[in-house]
C-alpha cells in the first residue's frame, strides 16, 4: 500500500513537471473570450457618450463600475478558492459576462448602462483568480511562460472586441452587442470541459504550490509585505496610465486629429494588438533573465515614449503608441510569478489581488482622468499621465529573490 501511494505520489510529481500545452493555449483561448466581450464596453463609448448625451465624468463612472465589481471580489474569491477549490465556478463567471451583455443591448438609460456593465464585471471576478489557477496547475514549473500564454488570450481578446465593435456595432446600433454572446455561449462550452480537467486533476494544486527555487532564500514577512506594495504600485503606475489610452484615446484622435469614430478604433485596435505581443515576451524574457529587470524596463522603460506622444503627429502617435504597448504589456506576467513566488501555495489569492487591483486601478483612473477632462481637457490628461511610469524606478526596492542562473 505505502508503494502504491508513493508511486503515484511520483507519477503527480512528473506530471506537474510536464508544461500542459493543450491547457495553457485552450484557458488562454477562454480569456480571449472573457476579455473580447468585456472590451466592447470601452469601445462603445463614443456611441453611448452621444446616444445617451454622457459627460466624460459618466463615461469613467461606467468604467469605474464596471472596474470595481470586477477588483473588490477577486482577492476574496481567489482566497477561498486556494482553500476550496470551485472548478466549476469559470462556467458561472462566464454566464455572468454574457447575462451582462444582454443587458448592454438593451439599456436605455444610464441606471440600465451601470448595471449591465457591473455583471460583466463579477463575472470577470470569478473568471480571472480560477483560470490564473488553471494556467499555474498547467506550467509544468515554466511560470512565466505559462502567465504569458494565459495573458496573451486576454490582451489578444482586448485588441479584437474594439475591432468587432467597430464593425458591427458602431454602424448598426447598440442591440448589434447580442452577436457577441455568441462568442459568450462559445466560452461557457469550452469552460465546462476544462473545468471537468481541473476537477479531475486538482492533485496538481499541491504540486504546482511548491517554489521554482530551492527555498534558500528567506525573507522576513515585512520584507514580503514590502514588496507586495511596492508592486501594487507598480500596477498603479501602469493601469493608471492604460486607463489614459484604453478609455480616452478614441476621444484623443477624434478631438486631435479630426479622424472618424471607425478610424479611432483601428488605432485603438492596433495599441492593444501591441500589449498582446509585449505579454507574450514578457513572460519568457522574465524566466530568462529575471522577472526583477524585466519589470524595471517595462515601467521605467516606457517613460520616455509616454512622455513624446501628446506632443506629436498622427503617425508618431500611433507608432509611439505601438512602442508603449509592448514595453509596458510585458510587465504584468513578470509582476504576478514575482508576487506567487514570493507566496507559494497563494495562487488564486494573489492572482485575484493583482488582477482585482489592476481592474480597480484602471477603473478609478478613468473616472477620474474623466471628470479632470470635464474640467481641462483631454489634451492635459494626456500629458498629465505621460509622467506615470517615471514611478518605475522602485523596482530597485524590490528583493532578488530568483536562483542565480536566472540573472
Amino acid at each position: 500500500m505505502e508503494a502504491q501511494e508513493q508511486y503515484l505520489q511520483q507519477d503527480a510529481n512528473k506530471i506537474a513537471q510536464k508544461t500542459i500545452y493543450t491547457i495553457l493555449f485552450t484557458i488562454s483561448f477562454t480569456h480571449l473570450i472573457n476579455d473580447l466581450i468585456q472590451s466592447v464596453i470601452p469601445s462603445l463609448y463614443p456611441l453611448i457618450k452621444q446616444n445617451f448625451n454622457l459627460t466624460y465624468a459618466q463615461i469613467g463612472l461606467i468604467t469605474l463600475t464596471y472596474q470595481l465589481t470586477a477588483s473588490i471580489l477577486q482577492p476574496f474569491i481567489g482566497s477561498y478558492t486556494d482553500k476550496k477549490p470551485k472548478p466549476f465556478s469559470l462556467v458561472i463567471g462566464m454566464s455572468s459576462t454574457t447575462v451582462g451583455l444582454i443587458l448592454l443591448a438593451f439599456s436605455n438609460t444610464f441606471a440600465q448602462l451601470l448595471l449591465s456593465v457591473s455583471f460583466v464585471g463579477i463575472g470577470s471576478s470569478i473568471f480571472h483568480p480560477e483560470s490564473s489557477r488553471v494556467a499555474h496547475m498547467a506550467s509544468g514549473g515554466k511560470k512565466g511562460l505559462a502567465q504569458s500564454i494565459f495573458q496573451l488570450g486576454g490582451n489578444t481578446g482586448s485588441a479584437i472586441g474594439p475591432l468587432l465593435a467597430a464593425l458591427i456595432v458602431i454602424p448598426h446600433g447598440q442591440t448589434h452587442i447580442l452577436w457577441f454572446t455568441v462568442i459568450g455561449v462559445m466560452g461557457l462550452i469550452i469552460l465546462t470541459k476544462i473545468g471537468k480537467w481541473y476537477n479531475n486533476h486538482l492533485y496538481l494544486k499541491k504540486q504546482t504550490a511548491k517554489p521554482i527555487h530551492d527555498g534558500s532564500l528567506k525573507l522576513s514577512k515585512g520584507r514580503i509585505t514590502s514588496a507586495l506594495i511596492i508592486l501594487l504600485v507598480l500596477i498603479f503606475s501602469k493601469y493608471f496610465y492604460m486607463a489614459s489610452l484604453t478609455s480616452y484615446l478614441t476621444f484623443f484622435l477624434i478631438e486631435k486629429f479630426n479622424v472618424s469614430v471607425q478610424e479611432s478604433q483601428m488605432y485603438l485596435f492596433l495599441f492593444l494588438a501591441a500589449i498582446a505581443i509585449g505579454t507574450i515576451i514578457g513572460g519568457p524574457l522574465g524566466d530568462r533573465f529575471g522577472r526583477k529587470y524585466i519589470i524595471w524596463i517595462s515601467i521605467l522603460g516606457a517613460a520616455p515614449f509616454t512622455l513624446l506622444l501628446p506632443h506629436v503627429n498622427l503617425f508618431w502617435t500611433a507608432a509611439l503608441s505601438l512602442v508603449i504597448g509592448v514595453i509596458i504589456a510585458s510587465a504584468f506576467s513578470a509582476i504576478l510569478v514575482y508576487a506567487t513566488d514570493l507566496l507559494p501555495g497563494k495562487v488564486g489569492m494573489i492572482a485575484g489581488l493583482f488582477f482585482g487591483f489592476a481592474f480597480g486601478m484602471g477603473g478609478v483612473g478613468s473616472a477620474l482622468l474623466g471628470w479632470l477632462a470635464d474640467k481641462t481637457d483631454i489634451f492635459y490628461v494626456f500629458n498629465i499621465c505621460s509622467f506615470l511610469p517615471l514611478l518605475g524606478i522602485i523596482t530597485g526596492f524590490l528583493p532578488n529573490i530568483e536562483p542565480k542562473k536566472a540573472q
